[in-house]
């Protein structure tokens, strides 16, 4: 038996119970209430005799509901989770875009378990792309590329200042006469209710128009221009005048190109990432930290995942990340203070800095600074957040020497290589790693980058000998 309700079950089937009999015997096993199973016993045994099914039936199916009794509500519980557990499981080992596409859906108004689904995208190997005018649904959706690879694109209804009814019309557009060619395109033909202004930045910002081969800085510039002529020619058109260079056929190319050119203005890394964490919520395309994981690592105790995995509100621990939501305030005393969001790769957690530590720290803070945070975890409220003690600000872009090894083709074996490894992975730093082999060069992978200040090179010459060490 798994279920209370199967006790119930029974005792109508079998001994003659009724409903409220029944009900009776349940409540007594949910309970555990001994006597009154006890007392049970012999009137199930004895309707079960008086159904026909026999004394020996009834006393082997009571033996199976009195020890049930015991473990009645932890089974039921048990098999239902267990259940789901396994469907989840076996969709994210055999349908893992999918899984992870209605995953992000269903947490799409949670920044915190968003960033943490999206990356295990990335863990994953799952490309998730920002929102594009041309593939996105208005929810998460798992697609396909010619070569059968799967990705996530960021739906269109998650752009802030774009709304259902703006997304409905574009898919709409897009699904009667296919993709949009070019932002003028995407002008001309969309609903005028569309090109609001404030809709179409945003959508700008967040990168839905990278396919069409705008970069988004260029397109900011002129996008106004664009619109405001489009909605003058479709104007016109309605009323039924013509443009000089535009020929007899308003369906035809035009004689002259009346466009409003877009340059080719990037944003740098940091601003575009800053656009897409204010229209989307996350860093999609990139993170400021992607790659800095080695910095992290040297500065940090444990990721914010690992802070809010069971440590108790009176340890102090070191955290690292980057600066979001920063929002500054005064207490009813006048003091200044600060609240922030602190992000990882893995997930983000609200930082409070008080007037004390606000008074020293406070010049640090800014939006999208990278900073490790010492400070105790306050898990009396929920969600928990940190109480910020002490707080330093981590230069990413300050290089340190690069470690060049030299190594003859054939030490290369196996066991050499998972020393080498384990040497590197025991010394993690902020130097990259050069390994010369022969006359090729090749750089390692960031999580390789080493500290040579503590040993490392002493343990580098004792294990592959002194030509190890090799110059720039």
């Amino acid at each position: 038996m798994i279920y209370q309700e199967s006790v119930m079950r029974v005792a109508q089937r079998f001994a003659g119970y009724s409903l409220q009999e029944a009900d009776n015997l349940r409540k007594a096993c949910g309970k555990k209430i001994r006597e009154m199973i006890a007392l049970e016993r012999e009137k199930f045994v004895a309707g079960c005799e008086s159904t026909g099914y026999g004394r020996e039936v009834g006393t082997a199916l009571f033996d199976i509901i009195e020890p049930f009794a015991d473990y009645a509500f932890n089974k039921s519980h048990s098999y239902g989770y267990g259940l789901v557990a396994y469907q989840t499981a076996y969709l994210k080992a055999h349908h893992p875009v999918e899984y992870l596409a209605a995953l992000l859906t269903s947490v799409k108004d949670d920044q915190d378990r968003s960033a943490v689904y999206l990356n295990e995208c990335r863990a994953m190997g799952i490309t998730v792309l920002v929102p594009d005018i041309n593939v996105s649904l208005s929810e998460f959706a798992a697609r396909y590329d010619d070569e059968g690879s799967g990705f996530i694109p960021f739906g269109l209804s998650a752009v802030r200042n774009v709304g259902e009814g703006l997304v409905r019309l574009i898919i709409e557009e897009r699904q009667r006469n296919g993709p949009f060619t070019d932002f003028y395109d995407f002008c001309e033909r969309v609903d005028p209710q569309v090109l609001n202004k404030r809709a179409v930045e945003s959508l700008v910002k967040a990168g839905a128009f990278d396919s069409l081969g705008h970069e988004r800085r260029g397109l900011l510039a002129v996008m106004d221009q664009i619109i405001d002529r489009a909605i003058g020619r479709r104007r016109e058109r309605a009323q039924g005048v013509m443009s000089l260079f535009e020929g007899s056929d308003p369906d035809a190319s035009p004689l002259y190109d009346e466009r409003v050119p877009i340059p080719d203005l990037a944003f740098d890394k940091m601003e575009r990432l800053a656009y897409e964490k204010e229209m989307l919520g996350l860093y999609v395309s990139d993170h400021p930290l992607m790659g800095m994981e080695h910095v992290l690592r040297r500065r940090a105790d444990c990721t914010i995942s690992q802070l809010r995995e069971g440590q108790e509100w009176t340890e102090v621990r070191t955290v690292a990340g980057v600066v979001t939501n920063l929002s500054r305030k005064y207490t009813k005393k006048g003091d200044l203070m600060a609240i922030f969001v602190l992000e990882d790769l893995g997930a983000a957690i609200e930082v409070m800095v008080f007037p004390k530590a606000m008074a020293e720290y406070g010049p640090l803070l800014t939006e999208d600074a990278v900073v490790c945070v010492r400070g105790r975890l306050d898990t009396r409220e929920e969600p928990p957040k940190i109480i910020c003690m002490e707080l330093a600000a981590i230069d990413m872009t300050s290089g340190e020497p690069p470690l060049c090894l030299r190594l003859r083709p054939g030490v290369l074996d196996g066991p050499a290589v998972h020393q080498l490894k384990k040497l590197l992975l025991a010394h993690p730093g902020g130097s990259p790693v050069y390994v010369r082999v022969g006359e090729q060069r090749l750089r390692l992978a960031p999580e390789f980058a080493v500290d040579q200040s503590n040993g490392l090179r002493g343990e580098l010459l004792a294990a592959f000998g002194p030509g190890v060490i090799d110059a720039l």
